[in-house]
């Protein structure tokens, strides 16, 4: 399972799932699986990064979790600036690019602060990106794109797929070839809604803290074994 160097996804997206369940299950208050499922994070990202990934997604915090409590909020928005604060500069040192998508400008000024300096610190790197979509949904980074789109004055006759892919929060990345998403639930939830139409989903029932490096390289295997036919 280690002869992983051929036919890799180029982009992969992680829909983090199954953190409270984790918690749950160990009699243990969610913030628990939230961050044991931070240190996974981690773990796949320095793992995608040796074998080569040139982009991965990573679905932190969708428009949709607002409706937790506020308590849960409050903590998940303090993990991602402990997250930006304190692992940046290894990150960095990975030669690794960090962008978030979504729209970030909801968030605490405190949270957008770490935000721009996480971008801003990694934005030369260039042997992976990482984008992080916090407080992202796929049908608002649409109506974002037609917006910008909108305000150029852009005839509707010109108005080209091409054109959409450019004004979206993942323009100049390549569409993700491969979507997984932990712990057995099986749709993408608001996920890269334009650009998921070819992505190949992998939906294991692991929940997202025990997604290993084994895990994900199993995921890769599966990957390698499919047939991408791209409608043709």
């Amino acid at each position: 399972m280690d002869n992983l160097n051929q036919n890799l996804p180029t982009h992969i997206g992680i829909i983090i799932d199954g953190n409270r369940r984790w918690a749950k299950a160990r009699n243990l208050p969610s913030f628990a699986g939230h961050k044991k499922g931070m240190e996974r994070i981690e773990e796949i990202i320095k793992y995608a990064c040796e074998i080569g990934i040139q982009v991965i997604t990573l679905y932190a915090f969708s428009t949709e979790n607002w409706k937790r409590t506020q308590k849960e909020v409050t903590y998940l928005l303090q993990i991602f600036e402990s997250f930006a604060i304190n692992k940046i500069q290894e990150i960095n040192a990975l030669n690794i690019k960090v962008r978030a998508i979504g729209s970030t400008d909801k968030f605490p000024p405190s949270l957008q602060a770490a935000i721009r300096n996480a971008e801003e610190t990694t934005e030369n790197n260039t042997r992976m990106i990482v984008n992080v979509a916090l407080n992202y949904g796929g049908r608002d980074e649409i109506v974002r794109a037609f917006k910008k789109i909108a305000s150029s004055n852009m005839p509707a006759s010109e108005i080209t797929e091409e054109l959409i892919s450019q004004n979206l929060d993942t323009a100049g990345l390549p569409d993700p070839d491969f979507i997984i998403r932990t712990s057995g639930e099986q749709r993408l939830s608001n996920f890269l809604t334009w650009q998921s139409i070819y992505s190949e989903l992998y939906f294991p029932k692991v929940l997202w803290p025990d997604f290993t490096v084994d895990c994900f390289k199993e995921a890769l295997v599966e990957f390698q074994n499919r047939q991408r036919r791209m409608g043709k």
